[in-house]
């Protein structure tokens, strides 16, 4: 095979959590760029509708998944839809996310059970639910999507829930890649940095001196820039690869 054509997804049907915006958007967007098809998963049914647009014109199939992924049997679902439109599933990339910016003493229980909800449990249930198809058929693509909160404390704002929950996410990657590589499904992750989104005010003087003038390249990331970050672990390009957290931050935390 070429340098290139291990990058090709094409025939092969992705999965993506989180899929109507900012990165969930541009991770759809890459994968459909090299060929493979989506299932994209979301709440927003209008949003889905567009990004499904914007798959279709691609040139590659699109099925939109309304779906809360801390519910299991919603996960459970998806996977039927997606087996039923497309035969299988090959890659799943877990980008669901939330986070509660609040100082730990005033962290609710409530608030607390929501981030570990979305960000660990929904991961964990997409894993062993999509990681059980892949096992049967002996072949898979997992890509979870972390963050450099899981290596470092973030300030000035503080987000305890976030950063627990991302370093569990970190080590449940590693935890099924070691069970699942001799079935043949890999297991890797991503840790961005700090990205521009609209759920990130990294443009805010008060943010913007630790998470942009604190990193060496002085700039926050963009959506797309973590697009070929997740095609390279989605495809036969990271085969000898599983287990590992790929950080994307623009040098921030090697200080």
């Amino acid at each position: 095979m070429s340098v290139l054509s291990r990058f090709d997804l094409t025939g092969r049907t992705a999965v993506v959590t989180g899929a109507t915006r900012g990165l969930g958007r541009a991770f759809a967007r890459a994968l459909a760029e090299v060929g493979a098809d989506l299932v994209l998963v979301g709440r927003d049914e209008s949003a889905a509708a567009e990004v499904a647009d914007e798959i279709r014109g691609l040139g590659r199939r699109a099925l939109v998944s309304l779906a809360d992924v801390t519910e299991r049997a919603h996960v459970e679902r998806v996977l039927d839809e997606a087996v039923r439109e497309f035969g299988n599933v090959d890659v799943l990339v877990n980008n669901a996310g939330a986070c509660i910016h609040r100082p730990a003493l005033e962290v609710t229980d409530d608030e607390w059970r929501h981030v570990l909800d979305v960000n660990l449990d929904g991961l964990w249930f997409a894993c062993q639910t999509f990681g059980r198809h892949m096992v049967e058929r002996g072949s898979g693509t997992i890509v979870n999507v972390g963050s450099i909160s899981a290596q470092i404390v973030n300030r000035p704002q503080w987000q305890p829930a976030y950063n627990a929950s991302k370093a569990a996410v970190h080590q449940l990657t590693k935890s099924l890649a070691a069970e699942w590589a001799p079935h043949g499904v890999r297991v890797n992750a991503i840790a961005p940095g700090y990205m521009e989104t609209d759920m990130a005010p990294v443009h805010e003087p008060r943010f913007r001196r630790h998470w942009i003038e604190d990193a060496p390249l002085q700039r926050a990331g963009q959506p797309d820039e973590l697009g070929p970050a997740i095609v390279y672990l989605a495809s036969d390009a990271s085969s000898f690869m599983t287990g590992s957290v790929l950080v994307i931050d623009g040098g921030y935390t090697v200080y």
